[in-house]
């Protein structure tokens, strides 16, 4: 299980990107809300978007989880 943050600055395209904690794109820490911990990040996925309407996994940490 690892523990996944979404990023609170959207992205230029309006997403609200979900990372794990061992990202090297992990937010600033005053940028980003704590998820939780998941066993994948569709789950992370599933609790960012009760914060977010627009919401994507990260390309380089959540890739299975990204929608292009």
């Amino acid at each position: 299980m690892k523990k996944y943050y979404v990023n609170e600055k959207e992205q230029d395209n309006g997403d609200h990107e979900v990372h794990h904690e061992d990202c090297i794109y992990l937010p600033a820490a005053q940028n980003r809300s704590y998820l939780g911990q998941f066993s994948n990040c569709a789950e992370a996925v599933k609790e960012a978007r009760k914060l977010y309407k627009q919401v994507n996994g990260c390309k380089t940490c959540s890739n299975q989880c990204h929608t292009q």
